[in-house]
């Protein structure tokens, strides 16, 4: 008989969201369990545009709070994340100086029907606007305007039709999914008594049990006094598995691709150009280590589990760039990976989707007859502002607990970030292999002290022309929670997600991995046939 486990809060979906919020928790004494269907970020946390942005064009529908919210969370998160988030230098060009000054007082006055331009007078406004936000524990420079002719020197394949530019800095997140397992890590340190769960599939519920069966099969049945759904696109549908039934998801799809252009990569320089297509839609580009991030698509979609880039965006994100930089030619055989995911927005009807609000919310769902716990939904957020957001539940939680917050995460170091060294020349050079202490510092931040501890003097690299070492996968299989072979490949490294993974590559990682988690012959070549097939399916990487 599998003994009832009490828990204070049964966090459901590893998300950012929902590991923000665990790790918050955690740190205040509160006893947490956190369950996720999937890996840890594997769900829409793992299909970002991989930005840490203050929300620029978020001023045009007037969302001011979260505009400031989001530049003081991307400026803590540079300071908190430095191994992961990393300052970018983005572009703005500007095809005409006048249009969409009478859009945009529409839109901030409450039209439903996006701007389908933004002159460079309007996007000068709003970078002084966004300046001013970005004030608190500002680590990054003010904007500059640039004119046609140091546009066209700056970025020679620009299209002619730009009349200038705008230049201001926001932020890049390297591994996304990464700093989500780095957050419940963080968490099961602080509170012992806590537990996550992954690949585990949500039963039952019993009165006051919720049952979860992990991927070993063991049962849990978790008695909680509060349950959070922070399921994202999921969150309807674990709400009517938790016997309510309310309609507070509206999600948008989107995807990107990720090209292997040298030529468009040396041309960015390190930056991103954030531009309007055609059709009024804000696209990006932008050096991704060392290729092209191109993206996205904004596509109401409702079915988070089978969401792919598809054929159409393609073409969509290829002819939105051919117009942009028509003198370097990006084509379909160069892109090495694709991936898409559904935004957990609120529900919405009838709004053009660029506008739905990214902001979030908490509703709570209060016990009733036969479920003795509240439900507090985590809608909608963003990437960049999880931690606030995190924080907002947290506090609510805290109260109907009866409890008081212990300590503010706002200047806690997450994961690698701690104690990270200002200087990394200086860093490494305490190391006998310096080049090999950065690389690895720039991966993990300060756990890759743990990981060059585990290599020693001889580092056994992997062939294939890959960058890692067997020491390095194993450490990864038997510290980082992995369940899977994609686990590793797609979420806790960049392997895959960089094109830099073939077959023969796959199949020595899922050997190192199964020599470290006592995998037999079988359970290798499974895993490195499940972990071929999502890549393919869901990825367009064919191996």
């Amino acid at each position: 008989m599998t003994e009832t486990r009490p828990v204070d809060v049964l966090v459901i979906g590893a998300g950012v969201n929902g590991a923000g919020l665990f790790r918050d928790l955690c740190l205040q004494g509160v006893t947490c369990a956190i369950v996720d269907k999937a890996d840890f970020g594997s769900g829409t946390s793992a299909a970002p545009s991989r930005l840490i942005h203050g929300g620029i064009k978020y001023l045009e529908t007037g969302e001011l709070r979260l505009v400031a919210e989001s530049t003081l969370e991307r400026n803590l998160l540079l300071r908190n994340a430095p191994h992961l988030v990393k300052p970018l230098q983005t572009v703005i060009p500007m095809f005409s100086w006048f249009k969409g000054m009478g859009a945009a007082l529409r839109t901030l006055f409450g039209s439903t029907t996006a701007p389908r331009s933004r002159g460079a007078i309007l996007i000068e406004i709003g970078l002084t606007i966004y300046d001013f936000y970005g004030r608190r524990h500002r680590v990054m420079p003010k904007h500059r305007f640039w004119g046609r002719s140091q546009a066209k020197s700056e970025l020679p394949a620009l299209t002619d039709k730009a009349v200038a530019a705008g230049t201001y800095y926001d932020a890049m997140i390297t591994a996304p999914e990464r700093l989500v397992m780095e957050l419940v890590q963080d968490g099961l340190r602080a509170q012992p008594g806590s537990i996550a769960l992954t690949y585990a599939d949500l039963g039952a519920t019993n009165e006051a049990e919720v049952t979860v069966t992990d991927a070993s099969g063991e049962r849990f049945v978790f008695s909680p006094k509060l349950v959070v759904n922070a399921a994202g696109p999921w969150i309807d549908q674990v709400n009517t598995k938790l016997g309510v039934s309310a309609k507070l998801i509206g999600g948008t799809k989107g995807s990107h691709i990720i090209v292997d252009n040298p030529d468009l990569v040396a041309m960015l320089g390190g930056r991103m150009i954030y531009y309007e297509a055609n059709d009024g839609r804000i696209c990006l580009v932008f050096d991704y280590l060392g290729k092209a991030l191109v993206g996205s698509t904004d596509i109401r979609a409702n079915d988070p589990d089978n969401v792919v880039c598809e054929d159409d965006e393609i073409d969509y994100l290829l002819e939105s760039l051919a117009e942009l930089l028509p003198g370097i030619p990006v084509t379909r055989d160069q892109i090495v990976f694709t991936y898409s995911g559904v935004r957990p927005l609120p529900a919405s009807d009838g709004t053009a989707v660029g506008l739905i609000s990214r902001d979030h919310s908490a509703p709570v769902f209060e016990p009733d007859g036969t479920r003795p716990f509240p439900i507090i939904s985590m809608v909608g957020g963003k990437w960049t502002t999880f931690r606030g957001f995190s924080e907002e539940a947290a506090d609510m939680v805290l109260a109907r607990l009866g409890q008081t917050r212990r300590l503010s995460t706002k200047e806690l170091a997450i994961g690698g970030g701690a104690d990270h060294p200002a200087d990394a020349e200086d860093w490494a050079r305490g190391f006998d292999d310096p080049a090999r202490a950065r690389t690895l510092l720039t991966r993990y931040g300060t756990t890759a002290t743990q990981i060059l501890k585990a290599e020693g003097a001889k580092p056994r690299y992997l062939g294939n022309a890959l960058d890692y070492s067997e020491q390095e996968i194993a450490w990864i299989a038997k510290n980082e929670d992995v369940i899977h072979l994609a686990d590793i490949v797609i979420r806790r490294t960049q392997i895959a997600v960089c094109g830099a993974l073939t077959l023969a590559g796959l199949t020595e990682i899922a050997s190192v991995a199964g020599r470290a988690l006592a995998w037999d012959t079988c359970r290798i070549a499974d895993e490195v046939a499940a972990t071929c097939k999502v890549l393919a399916d869901r990825h367009s990487q064919v191996l």
